[in-house]
């Protein structure tokens, strides 16, 4: 006999009048007619070659061979039962899950810091790698559950992602403090007219503000392109250039580089920043946890 010609409701009538030894109450129990569970047993007396129950004074009495079926076929249900109805759970306090994220320079810099003191306390043993969102094949390194979750803008992952939204960014202009153009304000004029540094980034969400600026026929005078935001800080801290750059990444290099940063005199586009991950691992708890912990500690609203 092969498992496909058994039908599992066959196995749970058998496994009720068990224990219940009455139709009756099986039906009631399984939420089945009287005739829909003497048909049941019907069946399975055809498929097994035994008459299983003999009805008598007592009620439905259990053959020698059902007897003998009683022990697997219980332990059978009960696992199958047990293992529908398993909740995994996530510890992270006992976890020595490794996780990866993609994300820019500018997520590690604005992101890992506070993140990584986060988990100090509530999660000992968990790790933390970081992966560019454009060196790998972002979807595919997802979907097979390389890379847990992606932060950031990016369009490419639509069909088959979730998305939760953190806040949205803002471009500013940065520069050392004590610079020609460290006042409240800056004019257009004097941005064109200001030595720039610019990072090319085609392959990310931030290439929309060069885009714009290239749109409204606003030129610069770029004097250095880098490939990197990571080294602007650095590059500004010790130069007269100017830099745009989003808001929050400006934050995060005034106090460590000495610098300073006013609003863009451009209308650029602000941006959405927001949590990836895949359709498949949106029920897993540790990643449930991981992005519930970056979207409480960074979300608009939430302390970020």
């Amino acid at each position: 006999m092969e498992l496909k010609d058994v039908d599992l409701n066959l196995l749970l009538v058998f496994h009720k009048l068990l224990a219940e030894r009455r139709v009756s109450k099986v039906a009631e129990a399984l939420g089945m007619t009287q005739p829909g569970v003497s048909n049941a047993l019907k069946r399975l007396r055809l498929l097994l070659g035994d008459e299983l129950f003999v009805r008598t004074v007592r009620g439905m009495e259990p053959t020698p061979y059902a007897l003998r079926l009683a022990e697997p076929i219980g332990f059978a249900l009960s696992t199958i039962h047990d293992s529908l109805n398993e909740v995994e759970r996530f510890d992270p306090l006992t976890s020595g899950r490794r996780f990866t994220l993609g994300m820019t320079d500018i997520g590690e810099v604005y992101f890992m810091p506070k993140l990584m003191e986060a988990l100090r306390p509530i999660a000992p043993g968990v790790t933390i790698s970081t992966v560019r969102n454009t060196s790998v094949n972002l979807q595919d390194e997802m979907e097979a559950g390389h890379v847990d979750l992606a932060i950031g803008l990016l369009p490419q992952l639509k069909s088959g992602y979730f998305q939760r939204r953190l806040f949205k960014q803002r471009y500013v202009c940065m520069f050392r403090a004590g610079h020609s153009l460290d006042k409240d304000a800056i004019t257009v004029e004097e941005f064109r007219n200001a030595e720039h540094v610019v990072v090319v980034s085609s392959a990310t969400g931030h290439a929309i503000a060069d885009q714009t600026l290239e749109r409204l026929g606003i030129g610069r005078n770029i004097t250095l392109t880098v490939p990197h935001f990571v080294a602007v800080g650095h590059i500004l801290a010790s130069s007269s250039m100017i830099a745009t750059v989003p808001e929050r990444f400006a934050m995060a290099c005034v106090q460590p580089f000495g610098l300073k940063y006013v609003t863009h005199p451009v209308s650029l586009p602000e941006i959405n920043i927001n949590v990836f991950w895949h359709t498949k691992f949106n029920k897993d708890p540790a990643n449930r946890w991981l992005r519930g912990l970056i979207f409480d500690i960074f979300a608009d609203g939430r302390g970020g």
